[in-house]
């Protein structure tokens, strides 16, 4: 990719409390974080809007419910990345991340490597996905995604210049966001960031891992939560 002159450019990753089902409550949480996270993009956990239920309900951008995060979106002057079961076409539905700005919201990205039991439900996503914020260009993950070298690479080609992820891991799994987030780093020399859920949501997962993080392009962390329930860490791209 040629050289471009980039200016910084602000990223948090967020762990947000999370009601089961409930878009409207966790929209109004992730309203809050986007106000308080002072970044430029701010990054959400997998399936962070109704938690990892996979049967909930899925959501289109045009949701309303999604207004209090465009609002807060539109304060801030940030995008937000967050995390919901969207629909398709002809019917699918997919585990999907939605920009939100303070334009409104748009799907930017279908989870293509699906894990387990999701594939009962849900349909992979056809293609890799870049979102362009100040002329930084952010490839898109969710979770498995991240573990499969190919979408990294097929991602990187895109040309990219960092690789942004919501994840969710049981708290026994806690390491396995950052060996993957090295491992894209260092493969491609490229900033990571990586939004893990933390405390309890559904699919078994009563203790999530929490640790969110934000990795530089020669694999070391440079910004991390801990395990709890609120926490959001915050990293200046240069």
């Amino acid at each position: 990719m040629a050289a471009r002159f980039l200016q910084p450019l602000v990223v948090a990753v967020a762990q947000p409390p999370c009601v089961p089902y409930d878009v409207a409550a966790n929209a109004t949480t992730h309203a809050a974080m986007v106000r308080a996270a002072g970044a430029r993009v701010v990054v959400f956990p997998e399936m962070s809007l109704t938690g990892y239920e996979l049967d909930a309900p899925t959501i289109t951008a045009a949701d309303s419910r999604l207004s209090l995060v465009v609002e807060a979106c539109a304060e801030a002057g940030a995008t937000a990345l967050v995390g919901a079961p969207v629909s398709g076409e002809a019917g699918r539905a997919h585990i999907g991340v939605v920009a939100v700005d303070g334009a409104g919201a748009t799907v930017a990205y279908r989870k293509m490597w699906l894990g387990g039991v999701e594939c009962d439900r849900f349909t992979p996503g056809g293609e890799p996905a870049v979102l362009d914020i100040d002329g930084w260009r952010l490839g898109l993950a969710v979770c498995k995604d991240t573990g499969v070298p190919q979408h990294a690479a097929d991602t990187a080609a895109l040309g990219i210049d960092a690789y942004v992820a919501g994840v969710l891991e049981r708290e026994e799994d806690a390491a396995v966001p950052d060996e993957r987030a090295r491992r894209v780093a260092n493969d491609h020399h490229i900033w990571v960031a990586v939004a893990s859920l933390a405390g309890s949501t559904g699919g078994g997962y009563d203790r999530a891992a929490g640790r969110s993080g934000i990795w530089s392009p020669d694999g070391v962390a440079v910004a991390r939560a801990g395990p709890e329930v609120g926490a959001v860490a915050r990293a200046t791209l240069t």
